[in-house]
């Protein structure tokens, strides 16, 4: 008989290594990671904390950083941002408040694409299949930095979201970063100086920030019904074969 051919003594650990580095394994620690954060938001609600001014006994610009990083990490575990923009103008004023909610978006934003890049984009990408994921993960491929700014400027789609089909399509971080920062401008400083005048509803920032608000919602949903209606329409039917070629002349064939 033939004796039995030895296994490498690192097949085991090569084995075991493979599979927890394979896309799926990946794929479900990210999916561990969110739920884990979606939890601890809705138990500990950290956005109260930003709100009454975490931390406390901090001022000045080491409170606004600290805001800013901690804005951050807040977002890429789903606080909505609309609360938190509030939070930094009613805090730190308009301008310092603006500033620190850009900088937290701008780092939320690339937390959530690099966790969505390393830990989902080779799991999620054989999955891109279905008409809509098709058109949108091309268009975030082919046009990253307009598309991603325009979904910032008009807020339909949820900042997580966008974040994260951002990651599972090929766009780059620079593009992905600079129009996270350039289009989060409008709606984030409406939200500021919302905060900031929240003391006097009848100011003319506040009713100018509160009618911008609402106007650039509107936006948000007419575009969103007019890309939904052309992703719908069915698509041009190919000429006939016969089509666009002239008839021989003289009956000449």
């Amino acid at each position: 008989m033939l004796a039995p051919v030895p296994r490498p003594p690192g097949s085991l650990a090569v084995r075991c290594s493979r599979a927890l580095f394979s896309p799926r394994a990946r794929l479900s620690l990210l999916a561990l990671l969110l739920l884990t954060a979606a939890a601890l938001v809705v138990s500990y609600e950290p956005q109260r904390f930003l709100a009454s001014g975490w931390p406390p006994r901090t001022s000045g610009p080491g409170a606004v950083l600290l805001f800013a990083l901690a804005y951050g990490v807040c977002t890429a575990a789903f606080v909505p941002r609309p609360v938190l923009n509030l939070a930094a103008g009613a805090l730190f004023g308009s301008a310092a408040g603006l500033t620190a909610a850009v900088a937290g978006t701008v780092l939320g934003a690339g937390i959530a694409f690099t966790l969505g890049r390393f830990l989902g984009q080779d799991a999620l990408r054989p999955l891109l299949r279905g008409r809509w994921l098709t058109a949108a993960d091309g268009q975030l491929s082919r046009h990253g930095f307009r598309s991603m700014l325009a979904i910032r400027l008009f807020p339909g789609v949820p900042f997580a979201a966008a974040n994260y089909c951002a990651a599972v399509s090929r766009m780059g971080y620079l593009p992905f970063l600079l129009a996270t920062a350039l289009g989060s401008v409008p709606n984030t400083a409406a939200y500021v100086v919302a905060g900031a005048q929240a003391g006097s509803p009848a100011s003319p920032a506040f009713l100018f920030s509160a009618g911008f608000i609402v106007l650039s919602g509107v936006a948000a949903a007419v575009v969103a019904w007019r890309k939904r209606h052309g992703l719908r329409a069915p698509a041009p039917s190919p000429a006939p074969a016969g089509d666009g070629v002239p008839e021989p002349v003289g009956g000449v064939r």
